[in-house]
């Protein structure tokens, strides 16, 4: 199922399905004996299926939250920051010379080795190989709290960001309130860091294309240092994930 993280072995029945193990493992035996759906068998490839723990774990937490059980976890990664993570993020943006700066945003390509055919013309990037575009905001300790992946290669930062639900929240009337001062004038709003290619809002603070004074020299050093942060995380994804 979507969503769903389907281990071989019930490590936590008790915690989510209020029963000991020996109880989940005697329905499953019940079960695989009186239904055929549930019993391992071999794929139209010959490879091995789901075990039978997989498809009962499966069945009962449909069975007991009307949805994967995972899904009522607590999530680290791909969430919404909630209160005292926009806290945290906050304070350590101040930290670094960026009150209000709750993490930076960027685009990277990943190669699509087995794009299909057909689909090779809308995908092919600036290399002309198929690319998948993703753009992730993350923080400093290279928490990832939003990702949206898949757009085709032939688009650009500008064109994907207006497909992206990364300010729907905000939008919708339905972001968080915050509150930090810069030189001595409050703001509300939080935002990132970006690159050069993003348009000019107030959400993004961008480096100064050819700097003159020293205070701007000094300002752009200090953006682009901090900016690293979502490219050291793209890379670790790249590492990591060569696979795609």
């Amino acid at each position: 199922m979507p969503g769903m993280i389907i281990r071989d072995h019930p490590p936590t029945e008790r915690r989510r399905f209020r029963m000991r193990k020996p109880l989940f493992l005697r329905i499953v035996d019940t079960v695989t004996a009186n239904d055929i759906y549930f019993p391992q068998r071999r794929d139209a490839t010959g490879r091995q299926g789901l075990s039978s723990l997989q498809k009962c774990t499966a069945t009962i937490r449909v069975l007991a939250y009307g949805t994967s059980a995972d899904a009522h976890d607590d999530q680290e990664y791909l969430r919404k920051p909630n209160d005292n993570d926009l806290a945290r993020l906050l304070h350590v943006g101040e930290e670094r010379g960026f009150p209000g700066m709750i993490g930076s945003i960027d685009c990277m390509h990943w190669e699509w080795k087995n794009c299909p055919n057909a689909w090779v013309g809308q995908y092919a990037g600036r290399s002309d190989k198929p690319t998948i575009i993703l753009e992730d905001v993350a923080s400093y300790d290279l928490w990832i709290w939003h990702t949206f992946f898949g757009t085709p290669g032939l688009c650009n930062d500008i064109n994907i960001l207006q497909r992206s639900p990364v300010f729907d929240d905000v939008l919708s009337g339905r972001a968080q309130n915050v509150s930090y001062v810069v030189n001595g004038k409050e703001y509300k709003r939080t935002y990132y860091l970006t690159d050069s290619i993003y348009p000019s809002w107030a959400a993004f603070v961008k480096s100064i294309t050819c700097p003159q004074l020293q205070k701007h020299k000094l300002f752009t050093q200090h953006q682009e240092a901090v900016r690293k942060d979502v490219e050291r995380a793209s890379g670790i994804l790249q590492a990591r994930f060569a696979f795609l």
